[in-house]
């Protein structure tokens, strides 16, 4: 997911593939059965007319195009983003249509913080901040799942890379 192995440099190693967590698509998933229910309830309860047959096309027509914009988009979007911690970098991958990656190496990353509400801590997941001496300088990353875990071993990568620990497998050779 992300970032494929034969895209790693040498020495480098994976440490945590993600995407954002699934509460993202819980509106989505509200609007699929809303949508669904009420295009049902429009074509059950239509009288009969002259024009039904186009009545009832377009209440398909509608109801597909709502789906579209409101279901299946986000859940593209929410399939196609995704976060990869290694050893060497922090990579976010973003895009459906257009692809966007973008790299921040361990060496640029100055601050971290995690910020949670309690419907986040609920859930498990929360915001994460990253502050780095590049371009970008602050990206917030919302709704990623197990930030508790993510926060620690993106410290632990941290420490790593500015300790010039040699990794797993350097150290077997």
């Amino acid at each position: 997911m992300g970032l494929p192995d034969h895209h790693l440099t040498e020495g480098e190693r994976r440490i945590r593939s993600f995407r954002p967590h699934w509460k993202c698509l819980a509106v989505p998933f509200l609007a699929l059965l809303l949508i669904a229910a009420a295009s049902g309830a429009a074509m059950y309860f239509m009288p009969a007319f002259e024009y039904e047959g186009y009545a009832r096309a377009a209440v398909a027509v509608v109801s597909v195009g709502l789906l579209t914009v409101w279901t299946f988009v986000p859940y593209l979007q929410w399939r196609n983003t995704s976060y990869v911690l290694t050893s060497h970098r922090f990579t976010i991958s973003t895009g459906v249509l257009s692809k966007s990656h973008d790299d921040i190496p361990m060496s640029k990353i100055n601050t971290v913080s995690a910020d949670q509400t309690l419907w986040e801590r609920l859930f498990g997941c929360g915001t994460l901040n990253v502050e780095s001496a590049g371009e970008q300088g602050r990206i917030t990353l919302r709704d990623i799942p197990r930030i508790q875990e993510v926060r620690a071993e993106l410290f632990q990568a941290l420490d790593d890379a500015a300790d010039g620990e040699p990794d797993e497998e350097v150290r077997r050779r």
